[in-house]
């Protein structure tokens, strides 16, 4: 999966890094290196999915598939 990122340079030093597809994932980091591992971890954190984000009826399924 292909996911573009911004890099914003920050007031206080470093950058602030943020995902426009997935509103909210959004990290920094003091330097662009930094802030792009960051953000690798927010976006995982982002996508993996919760106990309660399921709500399955009977004879639904749970796939993944690689995009």
């Amino acid at each position: 999966m292909k996911l573009k990122i911004v890099f914003e340079p920050s007031d206080e030093g470093g950058y602030t890094v943020y995902v426009p597809s997935l509103p909210g994932c959004i990290s920094e980091g003091n330097n662009k290196q930094e802030a792009l591992a960051n953000i690798k971890e927010a976006i995982e954190l982002y996508l993996e999915p919760v106990a309660d984000d399921f709500m399955l009826t009977d004879g639904a399924e749970i796939a993944e598939i690689a995009v």
